[in-house]
């Protein structure tokens, strides 16, 4: 006798039960019930029936794309080895494709074309079903949906054997290409790494309008680390003696659990960021006045805790803060952060990433300025003084080499002007 159960996403509810498929592997399978919890489970037991007479909703023949797409993360995805920040790129990429009307399609009558026709989709704009595309994705962001859809085809060849050949093998990424304006004039280069002046200008900014945010922008900007290894440092992770610091945890905030996690960084490697003299006098001082702040608000002041929190084979934590008043849930463990607000809060990285949305619409010199420019500016300015693009790849934590090169050393202009003037050593 099938398993099943009924579970409420918004205002409806849905029942899904457990098949064989046509290897003899259990998958599961959910529909959409009604707005009434017993009328669902009623339509469950129906459709139980309907496959213990029948058998017809377990053939390779009768599963859809979107039937696919939930095996696939119920079996790979949610057990595999990803970051918790990577399964929910995922997530949302999976629930994205849903929307389209190949989701519906059989998957045995799902060819090339089908495939190729969403990626350009994806790449050049249009609507279609519910799925829209606005055409301006990067290609990175273009490649991650081709890239779900060939691990999920993959995984239908091998080891469900749904089909016998992966379609996606035929899909290619086409670019979208720009016209270009012969007769006006204007700037065409993209925002540029941060000049000495403009760096200067921000944190003048920040200092009178938003003092919190200072300290996190100061961090990056003299190690180069992202935004969400920034939330996640820890006095603990700093050597003010030695001068470095070592990047171990990422914070993000999870769209499926609506909480803040504490996870591994991009790569999923610890790494260490050596700093100079500046940044260490930055800590310091900063390191003074959070103890100010503690003696300002007493027992008022929030402590940053966080707890274990397993999934299946993945381990996630989840962060908290209270202050001395409250009692501390059982399972929660102090965690002292460097970027907190003045009351002890961790300074969460989506208000970081706000803050400095603000500055681009308020401040003319830094138009178009968000978070991580200031790691394209702190790769640049080592590159252009001399180091070693393997010593940057290290401290940027990038997986190769390449990856630093391609992103940040043609970026700026004093660069390529020097570039430009090379030969004339030769006439001089």
């Amino acid at each position: 006798m099938a398993k099943g159960s009924v579970r409420k996403k918004g205002k409806k509810w849905y029942y899904r039960f457990y098949v064989e498929d046509a290897s003899g592997k259990l998958i599961q399978r959910e529909c959409v019930g009604t707005e009434s919890k017993s009328e669902t489970e009623k339509m469950l037991r129906q459709a139980i029936e309907d496959y213990e007479e029948k058998k017809f909703v377990a053939k390779t023949e009768n599963i859809t794309l979107g039937e696919l797409l939930d095996v696939w993360m119920e079996e790979e995805l949610k057990v595999g080895s990803l970051s918790n920040g990577t399964v929910e790129l995922y997530t949302h990429i999976v629930k994205r494709i849903k929307t389209h009307p190949i989701a519906d399609r059989k998957l045995r009558t799902i060819t090339a074309d089908h495939l190729q026709a969403f990626a350009d989709l994806i790449a050049f704009g249009g609507s279609e079903g519910d799925f829209t595309s606005a055409g301006n994705y990067v290609a990175d962001h273009v490649t991650k949906y081709t890239g779900v859809l060939n691990h999920v085809f993959r995984f239908a060849v091998f080891p469900k054997r749904y089909i016998t050949f992966n379609p996606m093998q035929y899909v290619v990424r086409r670019k979208k290409k720009d016209g270009v304006d012969l007769f006006n004039e204007g700037n065409t280069e993209t925002m540029q790494p941060l000049t000495k002046e403009m760096y200067d200008t921000l944190i003048a900014y920040l200092k009178r309008h938003h003092p919190d945010a200072v300290l996190p922008v100061q961090i990056s900007y003299y190690s180069g680390l992202r935004l969400g290894e920034v939330a996640g440092i820890t006095w603990q992770d700093i050597n003010l003696k030695e001068q470095y610091l070592t990047v171990r945890r990422s914070v993000h905030y999870s769209t499926k659990n609506h909480r803040i996690e504490i996870g591994p960084t991009k790569r999923g490697k610890i790494r260490t960021v050596d700093f100079g003299n500046t940044l260490t006098e930055i800590l310091k001082e900063a390191r003074k006045q959070q103890k100010q702040n503690v003696w300002k608000y007493r027992e008022l002041y929030r402590k940053c805790y966080f707890r274990e929190a397993p999934e299946k084979n993945r381990v996630y934590y989840v962060y908290e803060n209270f202050d001395a008043t409250e009692s501390i849930p059982e399972g929660y463990r102090e965690i002292d952060f460097v970027c907190r607000k003045e009351c002890g809060c961790l300074l969460r990285p989506a208000t970081i990433d706000t803050i400095c949305r603000i500055v681009s619409r308020k401040v003319p010199e830094l138009e178009g300025f968000h978070f991580h420019l200031l790691r394209h500016t702190y790769t640049t300015n080592l590159l252009l003084n001399g180091a070693k693009p393997k010593d940057v790849q290290e401290l940027l934590g990038h997986s190769d080499v390449s990856t630093t090169m391609n992103v940040y050393a043609h970026a700026t202009r004093e660069s390529k002007r020097n570039a430009g003037r090379l030969l004339d050593k030769l006439s001089g």
